[in-house]
C-alpha cells in the first residue's frame, strides 16, 4: 500500500493492518520528512486516544492529515505507533 499526497508517497509498506475502512502504516514505512507532530488529539472509545501529524509536501501543509495511537488501548494494540490518513491523502496499493 501506498498513502500519496500532492503527488508525492509519503508512506509504502507491503505490511499494513486495515481497522474500520483505515489502512494502518507501520512507523517505519512513513518517510518522517514529510510529517509533523500536530498537538490534536481526539478519543476512540475503543482505540484510545489518538494523536496527529500535518503533513507537508512541496511547501503545503495538510493539518491533521495522519493519526496514530501511540498507547492504544488492549484491544487496538497491534497498530501501537501505526499511521493511517485522511483529508485527501490517497491511499492505493
Amino acid at each position: 500500500m501506498k498513502a500519496i499526497w500532492n503527488e508525492k508517497v509519503i508512506a509504502d509498506s507491503n505490511d499494513t493492518i486495515e481497522i474500520e475502512g483505515n489502512q494502518y502504516f507501520p512507523p517505519e514505512s512513513i518517510n518522517k520528512a514529510y510529517f509533523n507532530e500536530s498537538h490534536t488529539h481526539t478519543s476512540c472509545p475503543w482505540k484510545g486516544e489518538a494523536s496527529y501529524y500535518h503533513v507537508n509536501v512541496n511547501g503545503e501543509t495538510n493539518k491533521d492529515a495522519a493519526w496514530y495511537y501511540p498507547n492504544p488501548r488492549d484491544a487496538a494494540k497491534e497498530i501501537k505507533g501505526y499511521v493511517a490518513f485522511w483529508k485527501g491523502v490517497k491511499v492505493q496499493e
